[in-house]
């Protein structure tokens, strides 16, 4: 069992990394083998819109064509069991690496068919942790849940099953005093980093669990 985590934050070891890092251990407790990849550590574009992976007879049928540094990671991800996507909110979506990556990861296998059907040879559940400085009851509100979930699905159909962590109201940094950020409890978000965070945190874990151990069978039906 091989799991792989991709961190699509700047950081590389504050909130989003760190819930991707339990998520690794929990799966590690399972036996699983893993690894994290920082997507800002790469140079890479999103998808160039070449087709080449829908050509008839092409070399690169069902396969992205372009070649940069995130090619050895489209790799990494199609011999993976198991994949988690972090990635902090940014104007209501992921970061613009992260949908970049989520482009070419599910372009290339995506079929003009009737029913949009998949060439992913290896199926695989596929984790979205986000996390987000706006509390959970903003997420539907501000419509967050709707924006994020149109890609969940895509990720679904194509890999056979997804499972989403939504972490709210986090803590951006340790030093608040420093910065223009008047409509922010520094107190409050300390107190929910030591407090609610640890839960996010072991939430995590038990994706990592359920992953290394449950089916894409499995996973898809709860």
């Amino acid at each position: 069992m091989n799991v792989l985590a991709i961190n699509g934050s700047p950081r590389k070891s504050w909130n989003t990394a760190t819930l991707l890092n339990k998520a690794l251990e929990g799966a590690a407790s399972e036996g699983a083998s893993t690894e994290i990849i920082h997507l800002y550590d790469h140079n890479y574009k999103g998808c160039i819109s070449c087709f080449a992976c829908k050509l008839k007879g092409g070399k690169s049928y069902g396969k992205c064509a372009y070649q940069d540094e995130l090619t050895p990671v489209l790799e990494k991800i199609a011999a993976a069991d198991a994949v988690f996507l972090g990635s902090p909110i940014y104007l209501g979506n992921v970061t613009g690496e992260m949908r970049s990556l989520m482009e070419r990861m599910v372009f290339q296998y995506l079929v003009y068919d009737k029913d949009y059907s998949s060439l992913v040879e290896k199926e695989k559940p596929v984790g979205l942790i986000y996390t987000m400085n706006i509390t959970a009851e903003m997420v539907p509100e501000w419509g967050y849940d709707l924006i994020l979930s149109t890609t969940e699905k895509a990720i679904a159909k194509t890999f056979g099953a997804t499972e989403s962590l939504y972490v709210t109201d986090t803590y951006q940094f340790s030093d608040y005093d420093n910065y223009v950020v008047t409509s922010f409890d520094a107190a409050a978000k300390a107190k929910r980093r030591k407090e609610v965070f640890p839960e996010d945190c072991n939430k995590a874990f038990g994706m990592g669990v359920r992953f290394a151990t449950k089916s894409v069978a499995e996973l898809s039906r709860q």
